[in-house]
This record gives structure tokens, C-alpha cells and sequence, in this order.
């Protein structure tokens, strides 16, 4: 099976007369009325688990800030929501413990410990490269404040790889990159091996997905609405936040060059204020954008930014739009990455413009949805966005047919509804924790002998000293007693 290619797999029955498997699946990120990546991903999930399990949805309780619109409670039908605190264990552990298999996104690990203490099946869902991330985010930290906050950084990922019975990741690549974490780890365990030689019952693919109902236009978004944006013109979308990997200047630039002769063309990036009041303290390409656009006089004029895209209203934008834009550098967490913001695209067939290296960039080439430029390549991009708006509309419809028939989230979610339909703990789990991988068991047992030895050496030199020292004071005490009967003519008795 391809990387992508899931159409030869059978999907699972809901399983009928017996008790469906209480399932506790816990999202880290913001479900509501605005969602991003994340949010959205567990959003669909729930909907997929639900015919095939007892499934509750844990979702994280955030303050939004003062000058955040409320956000609408989510509607999940048959599926009961509940709330927790990040890092209070009070707040979940009786959801917790209800459950027999529990979902959790990586650093969910690193919160509640207390979850590798249940008898509950752990998935991991390790779609998000979080290293790679971090990396990007906090390498140009002072040297001091960056190594003692990569030391912390590893030692709490280390919790994800050592927690899991089964883990889900995006594509091919990253299940590679699963398999040699969970190598360095020591979780490739013989007996895991004897019952699936492919290690797909230790870790397998679950991507992102498309919706299976078609969008719809029930909203004017930015044609006539943003000022500045007129009907007749054509739109570029970058779709997503700004985060420090991506190249929105190169975006720029490049509608630099094309407004030269087509001044219509406009670019919008609708996605600078993530919708998780945590995460707007992250480093973004935020500040860098506006400036690229402020210099070449197009900010408000030909490149336009806004707040964030209320879910509701995302279809009726990818379907005012005619080209669409991923770009980033060439990064570690480009090899790794799967852009969620590619899946909108597809499933407006929207034909897009997209950086090589990752994993969603081969999909465009593979099944023909737009064109594959290099990085940080200002023309490639001009031109590659003049061929798309020159095509004829609707030319590549066959090709994004072919390709939204494979990705649907009934799909992507195959693999997982399967582990929670029939639940397993791995074996090395079941055997219980371990001090570290066998290497670091070795050390450590070779470093106990050692200290057993010292223990006991240290003990003999102690026994000997404590003889010396008698011997000393039995001889001092003689020698005093000669001493005192010479004193007191004892020698002459």
C-alpha cells in the first residue's frame, strides 16, 4: 500500500451484540467554532469512532483572551464531551479511568504520567512531529536558555515512546521516524514482532482526511467583503497560520512580480491569529510577512491578513478562491510534515502551489493538483501561480476527484477504529516499566556491581581502620599503665 493510497482497505463493521469499548479520546487543542490543524483532526476523528465505539471526547479548557469573540460549543451527536485542565490530573482521571482504550496526542504523555499506570489500551497519535517543531521554534534562543530548555524538551518526550501500545502518525515517513524513536527507546520487542513482523500493530498510519460532503458556498468571506477586494479579482490563499518553517515572504514577492502586469491578483492570509489562546505567544513569520508586504507597498492593496476563518466559513473562502499556496524551508520538520492546510485544498479542488520536501508535496505531484517548486523560489512560484490561473477552470476536476475518493476520514481513521474495536496492550507494557532501553539497563546494572564492589571495599577499609584504631588505643592504655606505676613506685613493690 501506498503512502497515501488507502482504497484497499475494508473498513470495520460496528460490532454488534456485545458491550462497544469504552473510548476516551483527548484533543489538546480547540474545538469549536474556529478550529485549527489539530482541533480539527480530533474533530473528525470523534465523528469516525462514534458509530464503532463508546466514545467520549475530552477537550482542553482554555481562558480565551478579553478580545476573543466566545466561541460556540461544538455539536457532536451521540458523543459525550467533557473537560479537563492541562496537567491536573483530577480533571480527567475519571474519564481515565472509565475507559478501555485511551487517545491522546503526544505531549498529553508528558501531562498525565498517571495514564501509563491504567489497564487502558494508550494510542499515541503522533502526527505532529513536536521536535522538529520545537527546534524550528526555540533554536535562536540564548545558548544557556535554549540548552536547559532542550534538555527539559527531551526528557518530556521521552514519556510519548515509552507509554504507547499502539502509535498513529500521518504518513510513511513518519512512521519510520516512530519506528527508530521507539528503536532507541527499546520498544521493538521480539514478542510485538512474532505477532506482526511489519511492526504495523505498533504503529501505522492515520492521516488527515477529507470531509465526504462536497463544500458549499453559503457565505460571502472576501469577494466584495474584505476592503480592498473586489469581485473580478483573483484570489491566492494561504491557508493556515504562519509558523516559523513556512516562507510566507517568498508568497509575497512572488505576487510581487505578478502584479507587474496583473494587478487583480491579490493574496490573502485569513490565518494570523491562531484560535487556542495558547498558542498566540508562539514564534511566527507573522511579523516578517507584514513587513515583506509593507515594503513593496502591497499591504492592503495586494496582500491582505486577517484573524482567523470561523470553520463555518472556510468552505465558502477555498470556494472564492483560485489558486492556493504551501510554502515553506527546508527544514527537519519539512521532511516530517503533513500539511492539514493541503487536505482543504484538495477537497475544494483547489490547484495549488507548493514547496517540495514534505510528504503532501509528493501528493500533488503524484496525482497532478498544481505544481512542485523549490525552496525559497520567488519566480518558480510568480510562475507556477500565472499557469494556474490560465488554465481553463475545472481542468484538473478528474485528477481531485480520483484523489478525494482515496483521502475521506472514514479512511484515515481505519487503522485506529480497528485498535479500539479490539483493544491490545503491547507486550512490553504488559511485562511492566523499565528502567530506560537495554543499553541504559546494562549501564545501569554494571554501574550497581560497581557500587556494590566500592560498598563492600569501603566496608573492609572501615573494619581495618577500626582494628588499627584498637590496637592503638590497647597499646596507648599498656603504655600508660607502665607509666603510672613508675609514678607511684609500682616498679619496686
Amino acid at each position: 500500500m501506498g503512502e497515501h493510497s488507502q482504497s484497499s482497505r475494508t473498513h470495520p463493521a460496528p460490532d454488534s451484540g456485545r458491550r462497544l469499548n469504552r473510548t476516551l479520546l483527548i484533543s489538546h487543542d480547540v474545538i469549536g467554532a474556529s478550529m485549527a490543524g489539530p482541533g480539527i483532526r480530533y474533530y473528525h476523528l470523534a465523528r469516525e469512532l462514534a458509530p464503532f465505539v463508546d466514545l467520549r471526547l475530552a477537550l482542553l479548557a482554555v481562558d480565551a483572551a478579553p478580545e476573543d469573540p466566545p466561541s460556540a460549543p461544538i455539536q457532536l451527536d451521540g458523543i459525550q464531551l467533557t473537560t479537563y485542565r492541562k496537567r491536573a490530573w483530577d480533571s480527567i482521571s475519571s474519564a481515565a479511568r472509565w475507559a478501555d482504550v485511551i487517545i491522546l496526542p503526544t505531549d498529553i504523555a508528558t501531562e498525565f504520567p498517571q495514564l501509563a499506570d491504567l489497564d487502558a489500551a494508550l494510542v499515541i497519535d503522533g502526527y505532529d512531529p513536536l521536535l522538529a517543531e520545537w527546534l524550528a521554534l526555540f533554536s535562536d534562543l540564548p545558548p544557556a536558555e535554549r540548552d536547559y530548555a532542550w534538555f527539559q524538551r527531551m526528557r518530556e518526550l521521552h514519556a510519548q515512546y515509552l507509554m504507547g501500545d499502539f502509535y498513529i502518525c500521518a504518513s510513511e515517513r513518519q512512521r519510520m521516524w516512530w519506528l527508530g524513536q521507539l528503536e532507541a527507546a527499546g520498544r521493538l520487542h521480539p514478542e510485538t514482532f512474532r505477532a506482526d513482523p511489519s511492526l504495523h500493530n505498533l504503529v501505522d498510519i492515520a492521516p488527515y482526511g477529507l470531509r465526504e460532503e462536497p463544500p458549499v458556498h453559503a457565505h460571502a468571506v472576501a469577494r466584495g467583503v474584505w476592503p480592498g477586494i473586489d469581485q473580478a479579482d483573483e484570489l491566492i490563499l494561504w491557508g493556515g497560520g504562519l509558523w516559523p518553517w513556512l516562507d510566507p515572504v517568498t508568497a509575497i514577492r512572488a505576487l510581487a512580480r505578478i502584479r507587474e502586469t496583473r494587478p487583480e491578483v491579490k493574496l490573502l492570509f485569513p490565518g494570523t491569529r491562531h484560535p487556542n489562546p495558547i498558542m498566540q505567544g508562539m514564534p511566527t513569520q507573522n511579523e516578517a510577512a507584514f513587513a515583506a508586504a509593507e515594503e513593496l507597498g502591497l499591504r492592503d492593496s495586494g496582500v491582505f491578513f486577517g484573524d482567523w476563518v470561523p470553520y463555518d466559513r472556510w468552505p465558502s473562502l477555498l470556494l472564492e478562491c483560485d489558486v492556493a499556496l504551501s510554502l515553506h524551508y527546508n527544514t527537519v520538520e519539512t521532511q516530517l510534515a503533513f500539511r492539514s492546510r493541503l487536505f482543504d485544498y484538495i477537497w475544494a479542488a483547489l490547484p495549488a502551489v507548493v514547496t517540495k520536501g514534505d510528504a503532501t508535496s509528493d501528493l500533488v505531484a503524484r496525482y497532478d493538483l498544481g505544481y512542485v517548486v523549490d525552496y525559497e523560489d520567488v519566480a518558480g512560484v510568480a510562475d507556477a501561480i500565472l499557469s494556474l490561473l490560465d488554465e481553463p477552470s475545472g481542468a484538473r476536476q478528474a485528477n481531485f476527484e480520483a484523489t478525494q475518493a482515496q483521502l475521506t476520514w472514514r479512511n484515515a481513521a481505519e487503522p485506529l477504529i480497528r485498535f479500539c474495536q479490539h483493544p491490545r496492550r503491547a507486550p512490553d507494557r504488559v511485562a511492566g516499566p523499565t528502567d530506560g532501553t537495554p543499553y541504559y539497563q546494562a549501564r545501569i546494572r554494571e554501574t550497581q556491581r560497581q557500587l556494590a564492589e566500592a560498598q563492600a571495599r569501603i566496608a573492609e577499609l572501615e573494619a581495618l581502620v577500626r582494628g588499627y584504631e584498637s590496637g592503638k588505643v590497647m597499646r596507648a592504655m599498656q603504655g600508660f599503665d607502665r607509666w603510672r606505676s613508675r609514678l607511684t613506685g609500682g616498679d619496686n613493690g
